[in-house]
């Protein structure tokens, strides 16, 4: 399993989509992390999110893919993924290499009082047949909705006990 970073921080492209999206859990960021870092479980939070599948032979750190089964309204599509930056407790970075090109990240930053700041940040690029950069306009919009939402079933998962940091980490 690598950890580390091999792309940068996520950079700005004519006909890209930026969603943004951010909540304060109350919960350490290793709490947070401990629910963030199992890739697999992003389906119990995610609305948007039907299934994982990993196509790498590693389930977390940098260099692991996975195929995320994604459906927004009536489109159904597979979201062929990789994890491009990971540093414990704070940053996890993908490359959307699917339908749907793009960079993202989770990032966690600690607050006062034990608590964390979630950030979901994406820069997407649609197919001309999803509307190009009117769909991600669109899409933006869209998706920040169903992403809210995410953070807020995330944030009772890890407030109400689900995700307890493990004594190895």
């Amino acid at each position: 399993m690598q950890h580390g970073t091999v792309a940068g921080p996520l950079s700005y492209s004519r006909g890209m989509g930026r969603i943004r999206v951010s909540t304060v859990i109350n919960a350490s960021p290793a709490r947070v992390w401990d629910e963030v870092r199992t890739i697999e479980h992003h389906v119990d939070w995610m609305a948007d999110a039907r299934s994982i599948t990993f196509t790498s032979g590693q389930t977390s750190g940098v260099g692991t893919t996975f195929d995320c089964v994604t459906k927004v309204g009536p489109i159904v599509l597979t979201d062929k993924m990789a994890i491009t930056e990971w540093r414990e407790g704070r940053t996890m970075g993908v490359r959307h290499e699917g339908i749907v090109t793009g960079v993202g990240a989770f990032t966690l930053a600690r607050l006062r009082g034990d608590r964390t700041r979630f950030t979901w940040e994406e820069h997407l690029t649609f197919p001309w047949w999803l509307g190009g950069s009117l769909g991600g306009s669109v899409g933006g919009v869209v998706m920040r909705r169903i992403w809210k939402r995410n953070l807020r079933v995330l944030k009772a998962l890890v407030e109400s006990g689900r995700a307890q940091p493990t004594p190895d980490r």
